[in-house]
């Protein structure tokens, strides 16, 4: 009888070895870059209709913005900056979609190594609150020492048209 205890003991502690063995090969592939669809392509930087007119968005439709105080296509944004303005970043070369031009594409390397998409040497950058593709609710807003600005194809900021004065909707 003390036998065969023995035996079932040995064989449970190799089913759980073999079980901890298969876990692990399951754990390392959906932690890779390839799992769930996940891709080693660029970032995608397109154009799409908002209220403030063609904007610069990334591959989920989020307005992409440019931040005032970066400099020499370098990105002062970092830390909680970056929490809330979060970089669009790539893995390769990013991807011009419909209406941008490829030849204002460019990256930059973050101080924290990791590769930044540029247009017209400006970071770009997502904001937090904008929760749906389109949204538009970080134009013109001034934080961590900058003005935050959507961008055009030609890699100007947007600003908000400002309101009219007139009652027929055309100024004076």
């Amino acid at each position: 009888m003390k036998d065969g205890i023995v035996h079932d003991l040995d064989r449970r502690r190799v089913l759980a070895i073999v079980a901890l063995g298969a876990l692990a090969v399951v754990a390392f592939l959906a932690a890779s870059p390839s799992a769930g669809g996940a891709t080693r392509a660029g970032a995608t930087v397109s154009l799409r209709k908002t209220a403030l007119g063609m904007v610069l968005v990334a591959r989920d439709g989020h307005t992409l913005y440019l931040f005032g105080k970066d400099r020499n296509d370098r990105s002062a944004c970092s830390g909680s900056c970056a929490h809330f303005w979060p970089p669009l970043l790539t893995p390769s070369k990013p991807i011009a979609g419909p209406g941008i031009k490829a030849a204002l594409l460019g990256t930059t390397k973050r101080s924290d190594g990791k590769v930044q998409v540029t247009y017209a040497k400006h970071p770009l950058y997502t904001y937090m609150l904008d929760t749906r593709a389109g949204q538009t609710t970080g134009e013109g807003l001034t934080f961590f020492g900058g003005v935050w600005d959507a961008l055009s194809a030609k890699g100007a900021a947007v600003k908000k048209q400002a309101p009219s004065t007139s009652p027929y909707g055309y100024g004076h």
